[in-house]
């Protein structure tokens, strides 16, 4: 019998000399391999237990004792290297992981199934934690993507997060106090929400809201009857608008040179005295008249914007209310960052995102556009930056690509590849410059570097074998001799650029002086330059003998490793300020430690500019803006806690993103900002305990703001870890960049007061003008976006069903999805396994399944 077993298995065991190519994909193809999380509620705060589930479907098996081939899987969480049944789970970069086997390793047969349990931390609560795109190498042959994680359907490979030790965190203050939604406790916080009490109809209510607005009885019709007459400085403005209303239907005559006209007339001007501020504009709607009047360019655009907010179609013309508006903003400063340096999502949803920014009258655009994971814009004079720093992929030499990470998988088409060609820049460039938007380039150095480290060091190899030995060395970022050993918080070991090298220098400036130089071809000019800084890893440079011998230098003011972020921003201060750039940074780059900035006084730069963004309250780091700005720095307030968008719509496993500094970020928590008392925002700690009283929680004083003239304002920030498709970038963005162009615009009377049911009212109007308005005008740019999933309440017999964002339509299904009913009154309870959805035009909500009713 042994015999025959012998006989039977010897058709699926590669030969001595391992696997053949055809032998790998059978396995990759008919095999799985899954995610099983099993606990976050473990003794030890802070920590999860979870297995891999690798099921062997192929008709190959995987021989025992040492062999070729190797499984690599991505997950955010790191793994200690530790040994399963006869294999080694081991780190590899990032988010990279592999698993190999081991002398002891006894075989993996056709339908037989290994499930590899590990721990790590902190916690995974998300299916987004987990990554698609495991792949099995061999030895000489293509790597082959084990089928079922090539989707971005995360339950494809990632098995069911239900239990409440799944779900709920454990910390070490105790068990996680912020509840997993459900369909009821949905219903019962959507309840919160609506108001009927709405001052405005939906189409009157504009976003963001003016400051003083009046309607007066009756409408005027624009239609193609009208001339369009404007200042000639408005040329850009006044193209603008003819191509917006032509999306209409209407065509309006230019009246250039003010000649009498008989038809009525739509004008642009800038204002003669100085009665209006920057960016502010009146606007004035009558019957022969409509008339903007603006003290610069942009506030004429601004008042376009509003006009077009308040515009019906009807026909081939536009409705519009009577009205008299003033308005200017609140902010300077009303910004986006969007990381492409993680996941590239491509121009044209940079294009959409720009079109909506200005719609709503946000002005600053911070690309964040060098990562670990990539870096996204071609520079002149430096391929190896986007040859090899643009594409991830299987090459564990990295002098193709970039080691795979974030589920990019093996293959160089994988998601998240990609980068701005210097046409596709000075395109955008171009176009947010026609939409009064400055583009902010961040090229983030020293940490967050290992993209552009990778690529000069290709560059260092490339020019050496050429015998260009002193061109190699010239952009280096990198000490050959360096032995430092440290962690990053992505988990990398070598993405910390040298800030003791003088190539490291010579890097910068070229890549500033190539930033001009696309600034200038896009008739635009560089202002600020954004260095990154942030999130350097402890123990990198303590090996590097550049830096030995920079300690070493008498009189230099360098003693040790913690003058070198100091001294590396005082260097990069130094080009950009002789190039006339004002200079930003991440708040803890500019920090010697949580309370102590750097001396304002060393850096050159007539501005430097401060995003901050570290605001978990109970970490006691919060009032570092204050102290930024009382120091002298210009602050943009950029809060995990409210304002980043890559974080969950509602604390649910199956919506997207990380929760590192809140669980969740709703459309109305952003929208409940409050700029101008920063700590009137801490609400509760990350475990979900209110917070009564920041002082007490810290046990200190908190610092005043003494100097509020250096808080800029306020910026959105979108980082793209788990967002590796442009539908799934928008789906993140929108809505809730409404909702933070409301708060950078507009200051809302119950932000001084703090009256809850004034809120609650203010967000009700502001999501009915959403839902009933403005999803329509993102769809009709082609933009995705979010939609809130139903509450659903059984009581007395009764199933009701509601959604946060009155107007929105309900649907619900009784077979399983096969067909869908619109929702308008409540249902009897004898129905059983009920789907239910939100929608609006053709784009849906994630299904909420209810069984057995």
């Amino acid at each position: 019998m042994r015999k025959l077993l012998l006989v039977l298995l010897c058709c699926y065991l590669p030969s001595a000399a391992g696997f053949t190519q055809s032998q790998l994909a059978d396995f990759a193809a008919n095999s799985s391999l899954h995610y099983q999380l099993l606990s976050n509620q473990l003794p030890e705060p802070m920590r999860f237990n979870a297995a891999l589930v690798l099921r062997n479907g192929s008709n190959i098996a995987l021989p025992a004792g040492e062999h070729n081939w190797q499984l690599y899987f991505h997950l955010i969480r790191r793994i200690d290297t530790l040994e399963q049944q006869g294999l080694l789970i081991e780190h590899v970069q990032g988010d990279l992981h592999r698993v190999r086997p081991l002398s002891s390793f006894s075989g993996l047969l056709p339908q037989q199934q290994l499930v590899l349990p590990f721990s790590s931390a902190p916690w995974m609560v998300s299916y987004s934690d987990f990554m698609p795109r495991a792949f099995i190498v061999a030895e000489g042959l293509t790597a082959e993507i084990i089928a079922n994680t090539d989707s971005e359907q995360l339950a494809d490979f990632v098995l069911p997060l239900t239990a409440p030790a799944q779900l709920k965190r454990h910390f070490d203050e105790g068990d996680d106090l912020v509840p997993v939604v459900n369909a009821a406790s949905r219903f019962a916080h959507n309840q919160t929400l609506r108001t009927d009490s709405a001052k405005l109809p939906s189409h009157l209510r504009v976003i963001p809201t003016p400051k003083q607005v009046r309607f007066n009885k009756g409408q005027v019709k624009l239609n193609s009857q009208w001339q369009l007459s404007f200042d000639g400085r408005l040329s850009n403005e006044a193209q603008y608008l003819q191509a917006q209303l032509l999306a209409y239907g209407v065509q309006l005559t230019n009246n250039k040179d003010g000649a009498q006209y008989k038809a009525a007339e739509l004008s642009l001007r800038i204002a003669a005295d100085n009665a209006i501020s920057p960016e502010g504009y009146q606007l004035n709607i009558s019957d022969n008249a409509i008339r903007i009047v603006a003290a610069d360019n942009a506030g004429v655009f601004y008042g376009i914007q509003t006009l077009l907010a308040l515009a019906q179609r009807d026909n081939n013309s536009l409705l519009l209310n009577k009205a008299s508006i003033s308005d200017a903003p609140r902010a300077g400063w009303r910004g986006m960052h969007y990381d492409m340096g993680r996941n590239f999502h491509g121009q044209d949803v940079t294009l959409r995102l720009i079109d909506t920014m200005a719609r709503y009258k946000l002005n600053k655009l911070h690309l964040h556009l060098t990562e670990d994971e990539g870096w996204r814009l071609q520079i002149p004079g430096l391929p190896e930056l986007t040859a090899i720093g643009a594409t991830r992929c299987f090459d564990l030499t990295e002098q193709r690509c970039l080691l795979t990470q974030l589920g990019t998988g093996p293959h160089a088409d994988g998601s998240g590849n990609g980068y701005y060609s210097t046409a596709d820049f000075v395109e955008i460039l171009q176009y947010a410059k026609a939409r009064h938007i400055e583009v902010i380039p961040e090229i983030d150095l020293p940490g967050h570097a290992r993209a552009a480290i990778v690529a000069m060091q290709a560059r260092y190899q490339r020019l050496m074998a050429a015998g260009r030995n002193e061109a190699a060395k010239q952009y280096l970022l990198s000490d050959p001799e360096d032995s430092s050993r440290y962690l990053s918080v992505q988990n990398y070991t070598d993405n910390a650029a040298n800030v003791c090298l003088d190539s490291t220098y010579a890097f910068v400036d070229k890549v500033l002086y190539e930033l001009q130089q696309l600034y200038r071809q896009a008739g635009s000019s560089l202002r600020v330059f954004h260095m990154g800084g942030d999130e350097v890893a402890d123990g990198a440079w303590l090996g590097s003998p550049a830096c030995q011998a920079l300690f070493s230098q008498p009189d230099n003011g360098i003693a040790g490793v913690a003058d070198l972020k100091p001294y590396f921003v005082r260097r990069v201060a130094k080009l950009s300020a002789a190039r006339g750039l004002q200079l930003a940074g991440w708040e803890d780059g500019l920090m010697y430690d949580r309370q102590n900035t750097f001396d304002r006084s060393q850096f050159a730069n007539s501005a430097v500019i401060a995003n901050a963004w570290d605001n978990i309250w109970e970490w006691g780091v919060a009032d570092r803006a204050y102290r930024l700005a009382n120091n002298g720095y210009q602050v943009v307030l950029s809060p995990g806690t409210h304002l980043y968008f890559d974080h969950p719509h509602e604390a649910h496993p199956e919506e997207r993103g990380y929760y590192w500094a809140t669980r969740f970020s709703s459309l109305d928590k952003v929208f409940g900002f409050r700029p101008d008392n920063l700590y009137a925002n801490a609400d509760s700690t990350r475990r979900g305990e209110p917070i009564a009283d920041l002082e007490k929680l810290l046990g200190r004083a908190l610092p005043k703001l003494q100097r509020p003239e250096n808080i800029l304002g306020i910026q959105g920030q979108v980082w793209s870890e788990t967002i590796r498709t442009s539908a799934q970038l928008e789906q993140m963005i929108y809505p809730r960049l409404l909702a933070l162009a409301e708060r950078a615009w507009h200051k809302a009377a119950w932000e001084h007061t703090g009256d809850t049911a004034a809120r609650q009212q203010d967000f009700s109007a502001f999501a009915k003008r959403v839902a009933e308005v403005e999803l329509t005008r993102l769809t009709a740019n082609g933009s995705g976006f979010y939609l809130p999933p139903p509450g659903v309440n059984q009581q007395q017999g009764v199933i009701s069903a509601n959604v946060a964002w009155p107007g929105l339509v309900i649907e619900y299904s009784l077979d399983q999805g096969a067909s869908w009913q619109q929702y308008q009154q409540p249902l009897s309870s004898t129905h059983k396994d009920i789907w239910w959805r939100s929608r609006h035009q053709q784009q849906v909500s994630r299904l909420v399944k209810l069984e057995g009713l």
